[in-house]
């Protein structure tokens, strides 16, 4: 049903004019606002959830669109492709006053690195407007790199090019992996100049101001909750919560359920743990788990310097800021549980004696839940049906020879379903398969193609086909790597943005082979640059 002033209903055609679309209310709007309007001087506030201030627009004479996702404009925001070529769209894009739009800076605290850092907040992001679309599903709408807010600390305001194609294409092919994540809709680049010192070496060069247009069915995260308990603006926490609860949870009943509180966190920690859990299955590191680029909803938020590990390393730390590899790839599990019991604190002045013990168990027992769904999750990418305890043991022993022979990780699960049990010894069968022949020089190889035989035997009648099917539908052959994303960038700061649309049409379709994606290599053994790429926070 659509609801809360949603302009279309189901059938009606999509808007080709964005002066015809239209925001529906803005129940954010509801929430405690900063007593001081319009102001970018970046400032403590207090008392406040949002504060409203306007996007500061780029400038006109040289925006241009790099790429649109066809997806989210005609299925979340129920606008015809062709929009995103008009004018119009693209000033709106770039941070041109909209009619019936309040836009809105959020204020949130975080953990950093494992320290408290107080007031973050929407430095360069402003919080259009809701959306409730045809199909009766409510989005709120981003611009990021859009200008000054009361809660900038670099002083700017905007995002460079670099980081804004890193995330335009990488939320994109997280949602078609199948991991919960925010959308991007929209990519523009302008004239504007922006200074940043990359990799904190004292090298600052300027750069071009990029604004991305998100989408999410909310922007909450850990910190939005933990500044309100730090700061004991406990009356706003509670307005904050029961509101998450009222639009992002409304099967807890608000008025009923006594534990509702302690429900939610429930809820929140299973979902957050259940995502880690699809990051590392994938390969996945995020890059930054602080508490303030954790979501509410358990989306993947902020995508900053992320990476899909390549040549298999348990210890992968995509981010050239993290020296001491705090969030690597293997530890990001129990940062997440770390970051969860951060959360929980927030929520503990609403929580009883009996509550507060309930919430504490469940903290105790994510641990488990997570290692469980992991191991069900890596058995899936082994073609396995069956849960039997030594599973374990053949999981570890795969990684393990990942490891030590450089074999990448998405390709290794991918090929293994390309080659018969009977057959994985057989050399001249295994050396067409650049990643499963790394792993064969591994001197436990035969060991581990043995294990593996006999364990998919003892399954029952076998089907080598059916294997197949099952470990391609849940191993993509496509993932974004860095050095795909980086190629893409050259050409873009050329003003070839052909390379960012290529890239996003095969991470649609990620688990199938495409012509255009075997021309390019992007499943093939990656280039040597691949191995000295370093990403920063620098955006």
């Amino acid at each position: 049903m659509v609801s809360r002033g949603s302009p279309f209903a189901s059938g009606n055609a999509l808007t080709t004019d964005i002066s015809a679309w239209r925001f529906s209310v803005n129940t954010l709007c509801s929430l405690p606002l900063d007593e001081i309007k319009n102001d970018c001087t970046p400032r403590h506030v207090r008392m406040g959830i949002f504060s409203e201030v306007n996007p500061t627009p780029l400038a006109q004479d040289e925006v241009k669109l790099i790429a649109a996702s066809r997806d989210v404009l005609v299925n979340v925001l129920d606008m015809d492709p062709a929009i995103s070529v008009t004018n119009g769209f693209v000033q709106f894009v770039s941070g041109c006053p909209v009619t019936n739009s309040t836009p809105l800076a959020h204020r949130y605290g975080g953990h950093q690195f494992g320290k408290w850092c107080s007031q973050l907040g929407d430095g360069r992001a402003h919080i259009l407007g809701e959306y409730i679309n045809a199909k009766g599903e409510r989005w709120e709408l981003q611009l990021k790199g859009s200008g000054l807010t009361p809660y900038s600390r670099d002083l700017d305001g905007r995002a460079v090019l670099r980081s804004s194609i890193r995330e335009f294409l990488c939320s994109e092919a997280m949602y078609y992996l199948g991991v919960e994540t925010t959308r991007s809709a929209a990519l523009i680049v302008g004239s504007d100049a922006v200074y940043r010192d990359q990799f904190y070496s004292g090298q600052i060069r300027s750069e071009r101001a990029a604004i991305l247009l998100r989408v999410a069915p909310s922007w909450f995260r850990f910190g939005s909750l933990e500044i309100l308990a730090r700061q004991g603006e406990l009356l706003h926490l509670k307005m904050l919560v029961d509101y998450i609860i009222e639009n992002h949870f409304n099967d807890i009943n608000l008025l009923e359920v006594e534990n509702r509180y302690v429900v939610l966190f429930g809820r929140i920690a299973h979902r957050t743990v259940e995502l880690a859990v699809r990051w590392q299955s994938l390969g996945f590191a995020h890059g930054v788990l602080n508490t303030d680029n954790m979501s509410i909803l358990g989306l993947t938020i902020d995508y900053g310097p992320f990476g899909f590990v390549e040549a298999y390393d348990s210890k992968f730390v995509p981010n050239r800021s993290d020296r001491f590899g705090k969030y690597s790839l293997d530890k990001q599990l129990d940062v997440v549980l770390w970051n969860l019991e951060k959360l929980s604190a927030a929520f503990e002045p609403f929580l009883d004696e009996n509550q507060r013990l309930y919430a504490s168990n469940v903290l105790k027992m994510l641990g488990g839940y997570g290692r469980r769904k992991l191991r069900s999750v890596m058995r899936s990418k082994l073609g396995l049906i069956t849960d039997v305890e030594e599973d374990q043991q053949l999981l570890a022993m795969l990684l393990s020879m990942m490891e030590e022979t450089g074999a990448d990780y998405t390709m290794t699960f991918r090929q293994l379903a390309l080659v018969n049990p009977d057959t994985m010894i057989d050399y001249d069968v295994v050396k067409n398969h650049w990643s499963l022949s790394r792993l064969m020089c591994h001197d436990y190889y035969t060991s581990f193609a043995e294990f593996y035989r006999r364990r998919l035997y003892s399954e029952g009648v076998y089907n080598d086909a059916e294997r197949k099917e099952r470990m391609n539908a849940v191993n993509p052959l496509y993932v974004l790597r860095n050095w795909m994303a980086q190629s893409a960038i050259e050409k873009a700061e050329q003003n070839d943005f052909s390379e960012v649309v290529l890239i996003q049409k095969i991470l649609e379709t990620p688990y199938s082979e495409q012509i255009e994606a075997e021309q390019h290599g992007y499943a093939a053994s990656p280039p040597s640059l691949a191995y000295r790429l370093r990403i920063s926070c620098s955006s």
